[in-house]
């Protein structure tokens, strides 16, 4: 050995090592599970296999949750959602949309109410896989509205603390999956800053189709204005009532895209969404059906 040491160090003297380049090996290519954060902790697993590892649930919303059924199809809220969801898919065939961002100028103005139910109703079509994400971690409702755990969710993910496929929920018979928000953290803008959330939205377009991010209002927290950023469009929920003109303006204006899809207007009376729905679907209904939309009407007026 001690041969070879002095080969080494007579050559390195006289210049012959350093002009040699030292040998290649060849680079194998990187494996996307390792170098993609979302797919990164579960190894071995192709990003669309990860859907195989999601836990499925039950379709089980809370009963003050007003959630769409697929079972009552022909119910007014669902003819509204089906409208804009056949809107939005339009939109989608015109031009490369896939996630987006519900919001509202204020809060209780129905912006969860929206983003829920429009992501069931991009569901219920045949292979459309659809993601709920709850990027509200300020106040976050989706959890509650089907009635499961709030952690572990995205801020467990971004955090670490979890794995990409166990943040997510499959809602059992449906297209549907859930992220729920996670546990409760200091600064969410801050955690929403990262570029681990810039990453995760670029590629879960990969395995859904719709992704459809629930945040908080525009003109109380910045984080819906910083998600709109890194999402192709952002439609705007406002109500009846309750929504002032001055406030769409200034959320309109306080996103720095120009990628506001349209507005969503709720809280309409049911009364109008009755009588509307019972003409023209006056075939689907019982007698029972009838008495019910009818006592409805009654108490919209009394009202």
């Amino acid at each position: 050995m001690s041969r070879v040491h002095d080969a080494l160090r007579r050559a390195e003297q006289s210049g012959v090592l350093s002009a040699t380049k030292p040998p290649v090996t060849p680079e194998r290519p990187a494996s996307p599970i390792h170098t993609n954060p979302i797919a990164g902790p579960v190894a071995g697993t192709s990003i669309r296999g990860i859907l195989d590892l999601v836990q499925e649930i039950p379709f089980n919303p809370a009963p003050e949750a007003h959630l769409i059924d697929a079972s009552r199809p022909h119910e007014a809220p669902m003819e509204e959602f089906r409208t804009l969801r056949t809107r939005l898919n339009h939109l989608q065939g015109l031009q490369p949309i896939h996630n987006i961002v519900v919001t509202s100028p204020s809060p209780a103005e129905g912006k969860s109410f929206a983003a829920v139910n429009l992501a069931l109703a991009e569901s219920h079509l045949t292979d459309n896989l659809t993601l709920l994400a709850d990027f509200d971690f300020r106040r976050p409702i989706v959890h509650s509205m089907f009635q499961i755990d709030r952690s572990p969710g995205i801020t467990d993910f971004l955090l670490g603390k979890a794995k990409l496929h166990e943040v997510i929920r499959k809602v059992s018979g449906t297209n549907l999956y859930i992220m729920p928000a996670g546990e409760a953290v200091i600064n969410p803008l801050e955690l929403l800053n990262l570029q681990e959330v810039r990453t995760m939205l670029d590629n879960l377009p990969q395995i859904f189709n719709w992704v459809i991010l629930d945040s908080p209002p525009l003109l109380f927290a910045a984080d819906a204005n910083l998600l709109s950023t890194l999402c192709q469009g952002t439609v705007l929920v406002v109500r009846i009532g309750t929504t002032t003109v001055d406030s769409i303006t200034r959320a309109m204006q306080s996103l720095c895209e120009n990628n506001l899809l349209g507005i969503v207007v709720n809280g309409a009376r049911r009364g109008e969404l009755y009588s509307k729905y019972t003409y023209y679907h006056s075939y689907y209904y019982s007698k029972t059906d009838e008495r019910e939309v009818k006592k409805a009407e009654e108490e919209e007026e009394d009202e």
